[in-house]
């Protein structure tokens, strides 16, 4: 019989704990879904799942041990998380469970990326010895803190990379920017003197799914005028602006920063003139004495 990658079997495996059928062949093997499990830790939803799988279903539960490997962990069991239970069994007639783990959220620091490992303890004809230690996985966590719009308002700095690239005024690719709540819009703030000064633009925080938090631009925002940044006008002596398509922008509410990735381009009249490019900047939060001190160094 031809083999099948593992991944395919596991998937299989875990669409029926929904359908009911033998998903592979009558040999039982068991094993994790995946060799790293990547789970979240929120303060109001601290519990999260490691799934396992088996390559076929049986008439009666199947219950295993679960026990934490020390070797080569950096979080630790009763700190920063627990198994909160040491056993998880497969149902009759089912292929999959889950290994339920709670994290403890005030002991996990925002800059935190804590992993541990875990073993099934079963009968070694469980183990398929075709796929090296498919008993075992490595289950990563990091904290996800709650987003609120007034840790994105006051002082920040800019570093961008579309100033190194084209500075105009700016002596530094880096600067201090002020940020507001926008007074209409609840999920959005105002840059003032975003890039280049006298040019304010807004952004828009998306915080509907945690585990993705997005930011997003308006389009068509004014960045500055051509002859300025340029030293000549290509269009209507307008730079815009609008958040990448090519790239992802986030942000972290437990570090208190934001990805903006910008695309920038030159327009006429509502005609595309030319692509400038797509530029990283970043974002990061400071306290109102930080502003002042690097406004002293002349920063």
């Amino acid at each position: 019989m031809r083999k099948l990658p593992i991944y395919i079997i596991v998937l299989l495996a875990m669409l029926s704990c929904k359908e009911q059928y033998i998903t592979y062949r009558d040999a039982e093997y068991v094993m994790f879904a995946d060799s790293i499990s990547t789970n979240m830790v929120e303060k109001d939803n601290n519990r999260f799942t490691v799934p396992i799988a088996s390559t076929v279903t049986r008439n009666y539960d199947r219950t295993f041990g679960v026990e934490v490997i020390d070797a080569g962990s950096n979080a630790i069991e009763g700190k920063h998380y627990r198994i909160v239970s040491n056993t998880v069994t497969i149902p009759a007639g089912q292929s999959c469970a889950n290994v339920e783990v709670e994290g403890i959220y005030d002991n996990i620091e925002a800059t935190d990326s804590l992993g541990f490992s875990l073993r099934l303890v079963m009968n070694s004809a469980l183990k398929w010895d075709l796929y090296k230690d498919s008993d075992r996985t490595k289950v990563v966590m990091y904290k996800s803190c709650p987003y609120d719009r007034n840790n994105f308002t006051g002082y920040a700095v800019l570093s961008s990379l579309l100033l190194r690239d084209y500075p105009g005024e700016n002596t530094s690719y880096q600067k201090v920017v002020y940020t507001e709540a926008h007074p209409t819009e609840p999920d959005m703030i105002i840059i003032r003197d975003a890039i280049y000064n006298g040019y304010d633009i807004t952004m828009a925080f998306d915080g509907s799914n945690a585990a993705e938090p997005r930011v997003t631009m308006d389009s068509d925002q004014v960045l500055s005028d051509e002859a300025s940044v340029f030293g000549q006008i290509l269009g209507d002596n307008h730079i815009l602006c609008d958040d990448s398509p090519l790239y992802t922008s986030y942000y972290n509410s437990c570090q208190r920063f934001v990805v903006l990735w910008l695309e920038v381009y030159v327009e006429n009249l509502g005609q595309m003139v030319g692509t400038v490019g797509h530029f990283y900047n970043v974002l990061e939060w400071i306290s109102d004495e930080e502003a002042e001190r690097l406004k002293r160094e002349g920063f």
